[in-house]
């Protein structure tokens, strides 16, 4: 049987699943990291070979879980913006700046200056700004601007560099045209540092003969692109039609659709990435599940999801929120939360706020529609909150779509998705 990896690189753990030909889940490994350094305020930084150690661990296990069959392919997700400059050897120069490293502050004045009005590169943690920062203090030639995802990539294959189309969106690259678009040559990168980009599940090489040998898998392995987390968990869910929507139900609340025109409205938060011919829309809020657990725990919520009466809403009109600011489906930095009158009840208490919750999940895709994209079809759940059944219930009465939990939500899975798509081509 041929089987395929999928890699899904995290802040907190790396996680790898391996799946058959018809996507069944054959064998999982996952690994715990360590929490990204702070030295100072607005740095987030990790060593990158923490994650290459972590890769090369899962890789030896599933490898001997997929023992007796054919591994086709190894495809990587990371996490968004998470950059780091390496040698054309992939060895690194740099720490790897996360996803939320905001020390790219200092070259917004002049991202400004040339990136057009809502570009994804217009903030102090996208990779462009990363890359701007981190070009002022290295003096290193020939330098290579790399993701996460691009790094791990590149030394499954030994190949230097590489990307997708997802992790470059917010490095600046043009999807929609599909190249570097030219007012970042007035940037004066070095030549060498911007990446040769791929579309998501393209193979692009085949296993490096020592990590073969590390790992004990076949040097015929293809290395195929990966992409961002959020998509690859996105992908893991099923969804693949126009208007097949996924929400995340998380700390925050995230909402992705799959749409045939792309739709950019920086002012929102909104982005899309390409998937294939589609575009994958998406947008979030700071609403979200941390406002349920800033009161209650988990075992609480559970038991009062049992007592919820999703046909009797509470009227309550809360917009769940721990501070001031929102900016999808609402954008207005001084947006007040809204979680009072607290009724005597919690269990009144808990479903105003999921109602609350509703009502943003709803406005978002009417905000994402009267934007430009597709209204939902189906709505997939992903998240902690997928497993709430009352709270899907209201959720669904109020959207007026039908709503399910993904069978799968694995960012890995996802990947892994993209592996087989490129190791069949």
């Amino acid at each position: 049987m041929k089987c395929y990896i999928g890699i899904d690189l995290g802040t907190s753990g790396c996680r790898g699943i391996a799946i058959g030909e018809q996507a069944q889940v054959i064998a999982e490994s996952s690994i715990a990291l360590p929490l990204p350094d702070s030295p100072h305020p607005g740095y987030s930084q990790q060593d990158p070979r923490l994650w290459w150690d972590a890769v090369i661990r899962i890789l030896q296990v599933l490898g001997q879980a997929c023992k007796g069959n054919t591994l086709e392919a190894v495809a990587v997700d990371g996490t968004s913006s998470t950059l780091l400059l390496s040698d054309d050897r992939g060895t690194p120069l740099t720490d790897g700046l996360m996803y939320n490293d905001s020390r790219g502050h200092d070259t917004l004045s002049r991202l400004r200056m040339l990136a057009p009005p809502g570009s994804p590169v217009l903030s102090a943690s996208s990779s462009l700004a990363k890359l701007l920062h981190l070009c002022k203090t290295i003096s290193t030639r020939p330098i290579h601007a790399l993701h996460q995802a691009d790094w791990i990539m590149g030394k499954l294959c030994n190949r230097f560099p590489l990307s997708d189309e997802n992790n470059c969106l917010k490095l600046g690259y043009d999807p929609v045209n599909r190249h570097w678009p030219s007012w970042m040559q007035a940037l004066d990168l070095p030549e060498e540092s911007l990446p040769k980009v791929y579309p998501s599940a393209t193979a692009v090489g085949t296993l490096f003969k020592a990590v073969a040998a590390e790992t004990g898998l076949p040097t015929t392995t293809k290395v195929v692109t990966g992409t961002t987390d959020s998509n690859a968990a996105f992908l893991a869910t099923g969804a693949n039609e126009i208007g097949d929507a996924v929400t995340s139900l998380g700390s925050t609340l995230v909402l992705k659709i799959l749409s045939d025109t792309p739709v950019f409205a920086s002012e929102f938060g909104i982005y899309s990435h390409r998937m294939g011919d589609l575009w994958l829309v998406g947008g979030a809020s700071n609403s979200g599940g941390a406002v349920c657990r800033a009161f209650f725990t988990d075992e609480q919520m559970m038991a009062l999801s049992a007592r919820l009466e999703p046909t009797r809403p509470t009227g309550l009109e809360y917009y769940p929120l721990l501070t001031p600011g929102e900016r999808f489906p609402v954008n207005d930095r001084e947006f007040p939360p809204k979680l009072t009158p607290r009724p005597e009840s919690d269990v009144s208490f808990f479903q105003g706020i999921l109602e609350g919750l509703t009502r943003i999940e709803h406005d978002g895709y009417r905000l994402l529609h009267r934007l430009g994209a597709p209204k939902p079809k189906r709505i997939l759940s992903i998240g902690g909150g997928a497993v709430n059944e009352p709270w899907r219930k209201m959720r669904e009465s109020a959207i007026g779509i039908p709503i399910t939990r993904a069978a799968q939500q694995a960012a890995a899975y996802g990947a892994a998705l993209l592996a087989r798509q490129g190791g069949m081509n």
